[in-house]
């Protein structure tokens, strides 16, 4: 299968800390957004910075979406995909978590 030549090369990059074993976490983070983003990184990359000192990081083209340290803890897949979303493709509606977002906002009837 060729890639898309027509969109965009991205590059996701995970860093994370060997010394605190987070290479399964980073791997399911990794195999989650070319799942959801099949399409959009089809000319694109994604990849798994191993690093030490409790760094868990993800960055868009360069660009910082995620730090563990700064934003307090981990993101959920959700808010992981919802930032990728946001920088690769800003108008792509991401099904089902977009919804779940907009139901959570509405007011109870």
């Amino acid at each position: 299968m060729s890639a898309d030549l027509s969109s965009p090369a991205h590059r996701i990059t995970i860093t994370y800390c060997t010394q605190c074993q987070w290479l399964l976490r980073a791997a399911w983070m990794a195999q989650e957004l070319l799942s959801t983003f099949s399409t959009e990184l089809s000319a694109s990359e994604v990849c798994l910075r191993p690093r030490s000192g409790g760094i868990f990081q993800v960055e868009v083209d360069g660009e910082l979406v995620w730090d563990r340290k700064r934003d307090g803890g981990f993101p959920d897949i959700k808010t992981l995909k919802q930032k990728v979303r946001d920088r690769v493709n800003p108008e792509r509606d991401l099904g089902h978590i977009d919804a779940a977002s907009t139901r959570h906002d509405d007011p109870a009837p």
